[in-house]
C-alpha cells in the first residue's frame, strides 16, 4: 500500500514547479533545509498552524516510497513524526494536486480523499 504525504503550498509556487518539472520548495523549505510535508491526519493543523485564512492554495498528494531514503521521519510538533525530503521533489512522485479553499468559518476545505485516518 502506498503510503500518501501532502504538501500545502501556493497555487502560484506550484504552477512554476510545474513549468520546471520539479519543486524545490517553499520559502521555509529553503531557510529549514527540508521540504516540509503532513500526513494525512497532520494536515489540517499545519493549515490551520501555518496557513490560517490564506487563500489561493494547493493540496499536493505524494507518493512517499517514491521518494526513498532522501524523506526522513522526524519528530516536530508534540513529538510527531513528520515526512521531511531532503532534496527537491520530482513530478513523478506527485500523485494529485487538490485546490484547498476557505469554508464559510475561514478554515481549509479539505479534499473528501482527505481523512484524518488515511495514511
Amino acid at each position: 500500500m502506498t503510503k500518501t504525504i501532502f504538501k500545502i503550498v501556493g497555487a502560484h509556487e506550484w504552477r512554476a514547479a510545474e513549468a520546471e518539472g520539479r519543486f524545490i520548495g517553499s520559502p521555509v523549505d529553503l531557510d529549514d533545509g527540508f521540504i516540509h510535508f503532513s500526513t494525512a491526519a497532520q494536515a489540517r493543523e499545519t493549515a490551520a498552524r501555518h496557513f490560517a485564512g490564506r487563500k489561493g492554495l494547493l493540496l499536493v498528494a505524494v507518493d512517499a516510497d517514491a521518494l526513498g531514503e532522501v524523506l526522513k521521519w522526524e519528530p516536530s510538533r508534540g513529538g510527531d513524526l513528520f515526512p521531511h525530503l531532503y532534496d527537491v521533489l520530482p513530478m513523478t512522485a506527485v500523485t494529485g494536486v487538490h485546490d484547498l479553499p476557505l469554508g464559510p468559518e475561514g478554515e481549509h476545505v479539505f479534499p473528501a480523499a482527505v481523512t484524518d485516518g488515511e495514511s
